[in-house]
């Protein structure tokens, strides 16, 4: 996100995506690596730095609300639930934390 520090624009993700508000980690936790596909059915390499966010409150009306079905899990879930191997492995070493 333009003009916006790393960790600002993981919280504002987070408050899009699910409607997530809390205190965002200034330091990632770690980075994985992922093929994404354009419109065009190309692909690019793209770096993901993964910030901690420590959730206080979900709001029920965000951005995207009707673009997704919300569920919480165990880290362990999670883990198993994604389809980047990459953020796998980071979930499952932050639970270890």
């Amino acid at each position: 996100m333009k003009g916006r520090k790393p960790f600002e624009a993981a919280a504002r993700e987070a408050y899009e995506e699910a409607g997530l508000r809390g205190a965002v980690g200034k330091r990632p936790i770690g980075f994985y690596l992922y093929q994404k596909r354009l419109r065009n059915l190309d692909t690019v390499l793209c770096q993901v730095k993964v910030f901690p966010l420590e959730v206080r409150k979900q709001l029920k009306d965000f951005p995207e609300a009707r673009q997704r079905d919300l569920r919480w899990f165990t880290p362990v879930e999670a883990a198993e639930a994604v389809s980047e191997p990459g953020l796998a492995a980071l979930i499952r070493a932050a639970s270890r934390t």
